[in-house]
């Protein structure tokens, strides 16, 4: 048999497709493998380049197909899908990858260990929670204003609507409605407790972690923001400038240019949607501070005279992303440049 050059996986839960050809780009296996058999298979196989596709297993199958000496890289689903050939199958899919996977202008995604995982996971979770007390919360308060009970958004008014739903003298809420409304309280307090404790895990993680220590000099960047960096971001020498950092993030304009016309539109929201979030939230809160007369960066002030609040969220958003990318990898902390004052 002839030797393997490159091998196109394509991911499953139970079947797997295969596509291997030689280097002339002759086809010599093309099958369906079970879960069981995916490692025996690369493990009798010579060292070769495998490419998959860059979805929720995959960085698990690339540690494992890797421990054998294999070349694997992982490639951004939307990239393999211009190599699809006629009608979508597991075959054909297995081929569009063993095709991408030679190109030699692909992207690849870098392969994330069990501990990078881990630190992802603890911020999915965070965030999932954050979102299940968001939903309680809003809830709770649109049944509190059927009742004719008002209170201003934020969780703060939370805790005067969950002080008036436990107040049994109170006649203003119906007996059935206040069991109710006592259960989502609790369900609020759980959680406010479950993001409580992660919080305080990973605020103790990024004290403990040098270049945590150094983004976090960065105005807007925060204990989370920090680790959401170092969770996400595994090779920041993989992006030439900061530039293509913040457009990985998806901060940069969407663009639809033809015929010599270059036209921008909103940012193309690419990228890591949590820590995109997070660094808008926290340029949003420097661009606040800075309406009420906080000194604020030169460029920013002249900015703010001229673009609409949320523009200028989230070009400091960008610019934050991209000072990211200078102490990542150029090491050291930030130095504030000159700023004005405001009046």
């Amino acid at each position: 048999m002839e030797k393997i050059a490159t091998v196109g996986l394509d991911l499953a839960k139970s079947i797997f497709q295969i596509h291997a050809i030689n280097d002339s780009g002759d086809i010599l296996v093309r099958r369906a493998l079970r879960r069981s058999q995916v490692l025996d298979f690369f493990r009798k196989l010579p060292p070769c380049r495998i490419g998959i596709e860059a979805c929720a297993s995959a960085h698990h199958w690339a540690r494992e197909i890797a421990a054998f000496g294999h070349d694997v890289r992982m490639i951004p689903p939307i990239y393999v899908k211009a190599y699809v050939k006629r009608n979508k199958t597991d075959a054909a899919d297995a081929a569009a990858i063993c095709e991408a996977v030679n190109r030699p202008t692909m992207s690849f995604v870098p392969i994330k260990t069990a501990e990078q995982q881990a630190a992802g996971m603890v911020l999915k979770t965070r965030d999932l929670l954050v979102r299940q007390r968001s939903q309680a919360s809003n809830a709770f308060r649109a049944h509190m204003s059927e009742l004719g009970i008002i209170a201003a958004t934020g969780m703060a008014s939370i805790a005067k609507l969950s002080a008036m739903a436990r107040e049994r003298d109170d006649g203003a809420i119906p007996d059935a409605a206040r069991q109710a409304l006592q259960e989502m309280v609790d369900q609020i307090e759980i959680l406010t407790e479950r993001v409580e404790r992660l919080d305080r895990a990973i605020q103790a993680n990024v004290k403990n972690d040098d270049v945590g220590k150094r983004l976090m000099t960065i105005p807007g960047v925060g204990p989370l923001i920090a680790a959401t960096v170092r969770a996400t971001v595994q090779n920041p020498q993989g992006f030439k400038s900061g530039r293509y950092l913040a457009a990985w993030i998806g901060l940069t304009p969407r663009t639809h240019s033809s015929g010599g016309k270059e036209r921008l539109g909103a940012i193309s929201k690419r990228g890591n949607r949590q820590l995109r979030t997070l660094l808008i939230v926290g340029a949003t809160s420097i661009v606040k501070f800075a309406k009420r007369g906080v000194k604020m960066l030169a460029w920013l002030a002249g900015l703010m005279l001229r673009k609409p609040f949320k523009l200028v969220a989230v070009a400091l958003a960008n610019k934050i992303a991209r000072t990211i990318w200078a102490l990542l990898v150029k090491g050291g902390t930030y130095k504030r440049p000159f700023v004005v004052a405001t009046t």
